[in-house]
């Protein structure tokens, strides 16, 4: 059944909603076209025109389906392709109402119908617009038909039709409009709720100084990546970085150049990793880098290579140049520790890495 729905509507989700809309409203008409063949059941109207308006009216909406599977919609302003398809729903309803004789109030129905369908994709403007053009048509086929067969089309009658239309096509344009202004209300609460949730959801994973990974966050990848090494065999490091004299720095200099230092680590940072590794500020001047699939080696190469470009870093003070380096401690997780034992373990190697002094790199 699904795969007899995607060969018949496709799979690109806009197009299909449209196809669903064209088909709907070909199911619309069929109950027109059941209508009139009803009319020439009864005697009501003639067989042969009304055969040839159904013929025109169902090939003209197999038209339209035929073109939006195809894609050719999309050359078009409006690809869903909804006004044509209400301007010819419509000629073909006056038409309808021409050939129906005494049996044409059948037509209005259907015309109320299609405005109804139509209000759900269409701006409250063109609706509008729309149904002024089907009062014009269906006021000028009633004028037309109430000369040439006044026995049948009484005017005294036809005035009355064309009153009904004339009041209740432009209301439910009315009323599209405050459906559509309605809609779109909601798809802006919408949106806003969505960028509310976003920015939840920011809040709650990163660090709002440097952007980077908060620390809660941290340890729930830590802990799937331990999760993911335990299936897959492969291992990881860990390293705890610490800015040198980063106390002394915020005590002379102020907390706004330290915040500027923290920024400018972590974005030269970012771009010194693999995009697989993850970066997040663990503690006010440390950071914490996971190095995924990495042994110990390879991550201490990779340290080193962050500490010399750290240390060539130009920083801007006051118009002089100074350079900022950082200890760090790097540890591979070991099969069958917790993520706790092995962040214990990085931190134990940054203390050893500041007891040596500033600039360095221990594995522990």
């Amino acid at each position: 059944m699904t795969r007899l729905a995607d060969r018949l509507l496709g799979t690109e989700p806009k197009q299909r909603l449209r196809l669903v809309q064209c088909g709907t409203a070909m199911l619309l008409v069929l109950g027109s076209v059941v209508n009139m063949q009803y009319l020439v059941w009864a005697g009501l109207a003639p067989a042969v025109p009304t055969a040839w308006w159904t013929a025109v009216l169902m090939g003209g909406f197999a038209v339209f389906f035929i073109t939006i599977r195809s894609g050719r919609n999309l050359r078009y302003a409006e690809p869903s392709l909804t006004v044509p398809q209400m301007v010819f729903a419509i000629l073909c309803g006056a038409v309808g109402y021409a050939i129906a004789g005494r049996g044409r109030g059948g037509a209005f129905p259907i015309l109320m119908v299609i405005f109804m369908f139509s209000m759900y994709s269409l701006p409250p403007a063109t609706v509008l617009r729309t149904s002024f053009f089907a009062v014009a048509v269906f006021g000028i086929t009633m004028l037309v038909m109430a000369h040439r067969n006044p026995a049948v089309y009484e005017p005294a009658v036809e005035w009355g039709h064309f009153i009904m239309i004339a009041i209740m096509v432009p209301a439910i344009a009315v009323l599209a409009g405050q459906l559509s202004r309605l809609r779109d209300r909601l798809r802006r609460q919408k949106k806003d709720i969505a960028l509310a949730l976003a920015r939840i959801q920011e809040l709650a994973t990163r660090d709002e100084l440097t952007g980077l990974i908060n620390r809660r966050h941290m340890l729930e990848l830590m802990e799937q990546e331990r999760q993911r090494g335990v299936r897959s065999g492969q291992s990881f490091c860990i390293a705890v970085i610490d800015i040198d004299d980063f106390r002394h720095i915020n005590d002379k200099h102020g907390h706004a150049f330290a915040d500027q230092l923290l920024r400018r680590f972590a974005n030269e940072a970012l771009n010194a990793i693999r995009i697989s590794d993850l970066l997040c500020r663990w503690d006010g001047k440390e950071f914490l880098l996971m190095l995924s699939n990495t042994r110990a080696s390879l991550g201490r190469v990779s340290l080193e290579r962050l500490r010399e470009r750290i240390q060539a870093l130009p920083v801007e003070l006051q118009g002089a140049a100074m350079h900022m380096s950082f200890c760090a401690g790097v540890t591979e997780h070991h099969a069958g520790e917790t993520v706790a034992d092995t962040v214990q373990r990085a931190e134990h190697a940054l203390l050893n890495a500041k007891a040596g002094g500033h600039n360095r790199v221990v594995l522990g």
